[in-house]
């Protein structure tokens, strides 16, 4: 195989059959925002994987260092049950983003496999576009 300049392609899907210039532009375009997503969505996953790790239940002797206190002062509510809920949501947050991550980035990857010049190069600037515009997000915490 190799890497060839047509405006002819089929990706992804057999519906997906691209005939024209103007087709193969709009193709790049697509794929381009793929690989674009695809960046954003490896950023909103280190965010998420973030607050996963900053809502993390206690230790167990955090846990009865707490209950101890709660023992002392009286207060019978329990705010460990809301913090494993908020970091059961998080991490099944985080489960969906990786599943999403995992089906994009196999997206961009067979269309690659398309061995199309213009398809490639639409997902190198597209992933270069995305990190140019994701990355300096991280910093925003």
């Amino acid at each position: 195989m190799h890497f060839i300049f047509s405006d002819e392609a089929v990706l992804l899907f057999d519906f997906w059959r691209v005939h024209s210039p103007t087709g193969m532009a709009l193709s790049v375009l697509v794929v381009l925002l793929l690989a674009v997503l695809y960046e954003g969505i490896k950023v909103g996953k280190v965010k998420l994987l973030h607050k996963t790790l900053e809502n993390l239940p206690n230790t167990t002797s955090q846990q009865l260092i707490l209950e101890s206190d709660q023992d002392s002062t009286g207060s019978g509510s329990t705010p460990a049950n809301g913090t494993h809920l908020r970091w059961f949501l998080f991490y099944f947050g985080q489960a969906l983003v990786h599943v999403t991550q995992v089906v994009t980035g196999y997206f961009v990857m067979l269309a690659v496999m398309s061995y199309n010049t213009w398809i490639f190069l639409g997902v190198v600037l597209g992933s270069a576009v995305g990190y140019y515009l994701a990355y300096p997000l991280l910093n925003m915490t």
